[in-house]
C-alpha cells in the first residue's frame, strides 16, 4: 500500500513540477519584453507587490490560520530568494542579455536546488543521481551556452546570482509547504515580502516613466501573475510530493522550453542541436528519478 502511495505521489508530483516549470519557462522571454520599455526595478518590485495583492485575497477568502512562529524565518528565506532575490537580479540581467542568452546561467538552478533539497530537507541520494544531475546541467549548459553565442557577459554573473536565489527559495519553500501547504507557502511569503517591495516600488513609480506598449503590460502582468504567483502553487507542491532534489532535476527541461519559447515569441535563434539535447535531458532525468531517495528522520521532522 506505501509503496502504491508513493508512486501515487511521484506520478503526481511530475505532472505539477512539470505544469510548474513549463509555465517558468517563459518567465525571461516576459520579462525581457517587459524591461524593454519598463523600468526593471518596476518590474522586479511591482510583480511581487501585485503578486501579493493576489496572494492576500486567496488567504482571506480561504480563511487560512497564520503560520506558526517557526515558519515565518522559512518564508523569510523563501522571500528573499524567489520574492526579492530572483525577480530583481533577473530583471536587471534582461536589460543586458537576450533571454535566450539567458537561460546559460539559469542552467545551474536544477543542481542547486538538489543541493539545497538534500542539505534542507535530508533527502539521501546515491552517487548516480548525482552523476546524472552533473551530466544533465553539463549538457544543457554547453546548449544553452551555444545558444547564446558561445560566451558568457557580465549579465550572467547577475543570472548565476539569480539561479542561486531561486534555489535556496524552492528548497526551503517546499520543505515548509510539507507542513504548511504549497500555495499557502508561496501566498505567505508574498505577504510577508509585501511591505519591504512597496516602498521601494513607490519610489521608482514616482522616478520613472511608466508609459509601455500593451506587449510590455501583457510581460509584466505574466511574471505578476503566473511566474510568481500561479506556478509555484504547482511546483512547491510537485516538490513536496516527489521530493525536492528528485523533481529538482524536471528544470533541466526549463532551458529548452524557454528557448523553444523565444524562437516563436521574441525570434530568437535556435540551435539544431535542440533534438539532442532534449534526449540527453530526458536520459538523465530518467535516471535520476529511479535513484532511491533516502530522508534522514531527524531532519525530516523539521518540517
Amino acid at each position: 500500500m506505501g509503496s502504491r502511495t508513493n508512486r501515487s505521489d511521484m506520478r503526481r508530483g511530475w505532472i505539477l513540477a512539470f505544469l510548474g516549470i513549463a509555465a517558468f519557462s517563459l518567465t525571461l522571454p516576459a520579462t525581457r519584453v517587459a524591461v524593454a520599455h519598463l523600468d526593471p526595478w518596476f518590474v522586479a518590485f511591482g510583480r511581487g507587490v501585485l503578486a501579493a495583492v493576489l496572494a492576500a485575497l486567496v488567504l482571506l477568502l480561504t480563511r487560512q490560520p497564520r503560520p506558526k512562529a517557526r515558519q515565518f524565518l522559512s518564508l523569510a528565506v523563501v522571500a528573499l530568494g524567489v520574492i526579492v532575490g530572483f525577480p530583481v537580479l533577473s530583471a536587471w540581467a534582461m536589460r543586458e542579455l537576450p533571454a535566450s542568452h539567458g537561460s546559460i546561467s539559469l542552467s545551474v538552478t536544477p543542481l542547486a536546488t538538489a543541493f539545497f533539497g538534500a542539505w534542507l530537507a535530508g533527502e539521501r541520494l546515491p552517487g548516480r543521481f548525482w552523476l546524472a544531475a552533473l551530466a544533465g546541467a553539463g549538457v544543457v549548459f554547453m546548449f544553452a551556452l551555444e545558444a547564446g553565442g558561445g560566451s558568457l557577459r557580465r549579465g550572467d554573473l547577475w543570472l548565476f546570482a539569480a539561479a542561486l536565489m531561486a534555489a535556496l527559495g524552492y528548497a526551503e519553500g517546499a520543505r515548509l509547504s510539507r507542513s504548511l501547504g504549497g500555495w499557502q507557502v508561496i501566498s505567505w511569503a508574498l505577504v510577508l515580502a509585501a511591505p519591504w517591495l512597496l516602498g521601494p516600488l513607490v519610489w521608482v513609480m514616482a522616478r520613472s516613466e511608466l508609459s509601455a506598449p500593451p506587449e510590455a503590460w501583457a510581460g509584466f502582468v505574466y511574471v505578476a501573475v503566473i511566474s510568481q504567483f500561479l506556478a509555484f502553487m504547482l511546483w512547491y507542491r510537485g516538490l513536496a510530493l516527489g521530493g525536492i532534489a528528485r523533481m529538482s532535476q524536471v528544470q533541466l527541461l526549463q532551458p529548452v522550453l524557454t528557448l523553444g519559447a523565444c524562437a516563436l515569441w521574441l525570434g530568437e535563434p535556435l540551435s539544431r542541436s535542440l533534438v539532442g539535447v532534449a534526449a540527453t535531458v530526458l536520459a538523465s532525468l530518467w535516471i535520476s528519478q529511479r535513484a532511491p531517495t533516502r530522508a534522514a528522520e531527524s531532519l525530516r521532522s523539521r518540517c
